[in-house]
């Protein structure tokens, strides 16, 4: 290409060189770029040619050159809107979306220049980057304002921006006005459904969308899959993958590894493990799901084995996996790997990492070592709600209500942290262990009160322990039968073991007929009832539940120790 432009006997112009250009861009092939642009120099014409100047800006911007596509930009001392949209999507696409809104507002406030959609592409991805929702919906004002909103790529960045930032109802809203839709704008959808949780939502509109003629891509099946794994939804999942074989798109990577954490989320290890050994592409992401599919299952130990598995094919761990295996050694609660494992982490540079302390702060409170938590906790820069939490919790663990208490109190007070569900959790269990009935009350009424948070069912399950423990039995099925939602499986079974405590045979009979009809494959609640029968003298209902556990086949599940031996872990059952 360059010695055809330095030899052709025609002069090149100004169409052909931005069409060499782009194809340099195209190619990341910037030392050539680099040389074109050499060429141009010599002729004044060509080089101060606005398309051939959005060329070469595309060029350096293609090839992460923000610097050169700067100086390009300078050059021009009245820039168009296609030089300024060059630059703003250059920084966007560059990952610099601070420096691209920062361009587009120098763009419309200090030069007057009108952007057209284009620019606004990728100003909207520039506030989906930054999870900026605010200044987003102005920037869908200004779209609406222009009269841009019904393009259909820049309503696509518009639901984008909605599904990164979670806001599930301007998206709803979006969605529901678009006169056209393609399979990205389904896409989309479905993703700001799954990724709030709404599975049903994913779920149907992903059937309305093939009801309509669209045919997912690997895009769509991802999300999808996604929601089948929150809502631990198997036989759809199973569907998802057969149009995902179907579609000969099973194994690609990004579908194979949401299939790998639908299995295991539905506890289908062999299904999970099958598709992880014929994937071809066995990045950190995917050996990430698998170690902590099996944390989740509890197969903790199998998690170890197969990070050992991962070091031994050569696939370097990040930051992400580094927290899967903390999780798996909490779970065994063996702390001479872990000591290894966390001097892996500083070795790599990944102990700055809020997430990472998290899980490190995690894993010294289940192991035992509770000063070794505080030291990570003190010892953090920035300390994110999940620190907090975890911190709150590892007291918990302990017995100590009362440096529970204070942390709580200290991160309301002196930080722009704000609880949420999983920190109302943690400082109420701590209550519960230490018996600390009026201030776990007390929290839990300041939960929607003060902070908006609604209680779910597992707020209502600790306290109802809690009020159980103090032997506030009546004080707690009270607030069973006022519960605004349906309580669980794990609200009764608080309650049924305060009445074991306690001696209330009538009330754990209560618990009990709720239990049952609720779960009632779960051998753990029989057996608590047949220990309260037992410590009762009933000894006729003890056996008659006893019975009805042989006739059904139940098993307790078998509880997992660990022994660290040497390098090994042997895990017992």
């Amino acid at each position: 290409m360059v010695s055809s432009i330095s030899t052709m006997s025609d002069k090149p112009d100004k169409f052909s060189v931005p069409i060499a250009l782009k194809g340099c861009a195209g190619l990341a092939a910037l030392k050539v770029g680099r040389i074109i642009h050499g060429f141009l120099k010599k002729d004044d014409e060509i080089n101060s040619d606005m398309f051939v100047g959005s060329a070469l800006i595309e060029l350096y911007s293609k090839c992460g050159e923000m610097d050169d596509a700067l100086r390009v930009f300078k050059e021009f001392p009245c820039p168009d809107v296609v030089l300024w949209t060059s630059m703003v999507s250059g920084y966007q696409q560059n990952g610099n979306s601070e420096q691209a809104l920062l361009f587009f507002s120098q763009m419309v406030m200090k030069e007057g220049v009108v952007p057209d959609p284009v620019t606004l592409v990728s100003v909207v991805s520039a506030c989906a980057q930054l999870a900026n929702l605010r200044g987003g919906k102005s920037v869908h004002g200004f779209i609406i304002r222009m009269g841009y909103d019904t393009g259909l790529s820049l309503v696509n960045s518009l639901l984008n921006l909605y599904v990164k930032t979670g806001s599930v109802d301007n998206g709803k809203k979006l969605f529901g006005m678009m006169y056209e839709k393609d399979v990205i704008t389904w896409s989309s959808m479905i993703a700001c459904y799954a990724q709030d949780g709404k599975t049903t939502e994913a779920l149907n509109l992903f059937h309305k969308m093939i009801e309509n003629g669209f045919q997912p891509n690997s895009v769509t099946m991802v999300s999808a899959l996604q929601a089948c794994s929150a809502a631990s939804n198997l036989g759809e999942g199973k569907k998802i993958h057969e149009l995902a074989r179907q579609k000969s798109i099973e194994l690609e990577r990004s579908v194979c590894t949401a299939l790998i954490d639908m299995y295991m989320k539905c506890s289908r290890l062999d299904d999970a493990i099958d598709l992880f050994r014929r994937s071809p592409q066995k990045d950190v992401v995917v050996w990430s799901v698998l170690i902590s599919g099996c944390a989740q299952n509890g197969q903790a130990n199998t998690s170890l084995q197969i990070f050992n598995s991962m070091l031994c094919s050569g696939c370097r761990p990040d930051a992400v996996t580094m927290v899967k295996v903390l999780m798996a050694c909490s779970e065994l609660v063996i702390l001479q790997q872990a000591l290894c494992y966390h001097g892996y982490l500083i070795a790599s540079g990944f102990d700055d990492k809020v997430y990472v302390g998290a899980a490190l702060i995690d894993l010294y409170s289940k192991c035992g070592c509770l000063n070794d938590s505080i030291k990570v906790f003190e010892g953090m820069s920035e300390r994110d709600v999940v620190v907090w939490s975890a911190m709150i919790a590892g007291y918990g663990i302990h017995g100590l209500g009362q440096e529970a208490l204070r942390t709580f109190n200290q991160m309301i007070e002196t930080s722009v942290v704000k609880p949420n569900s999983v920190t109302f959790l943690s400082i109420l269990s701590a209550c519960s262990h230490a018996g600390f009935l009026d201030e776990g009350v007390n929290i839990f009424n300041r939960m929607e009160r003060e902070y908006d948070i609604e209680p779910n069912s597992e707020h209502y399950g600790v306290v109802v322990d809690l009020l159980g423990r103090t032997g506030k039995l009546d004080e707690a099925l009270r607030m069973i039968e006022q519960m605004p939602i349906p309580p669980g499986p794990h609200v009764w079974g608080a309650l049924l073991g305060a009445c074991r405590i306690h001696g209330n045979v009538t009330m754990g009979d209560i618990a009990a007929k709720h239990l049952l009809r609720l779960d009632p494959e779960h051998a753990g609640y029989y057996l608590l009832l047949s220990n309260m029968y037992g410590e009762d003298g009933k000894w006729e209902n003890m056996t008659q539940i006893r019975t009805m556990v042989k006739m059904k086949g139940l098993n307790k599940l078998p509880g997992q120790s660990s022994i660290e031996t040497g390098s090994r872990v042997v895990a017992s059952y």
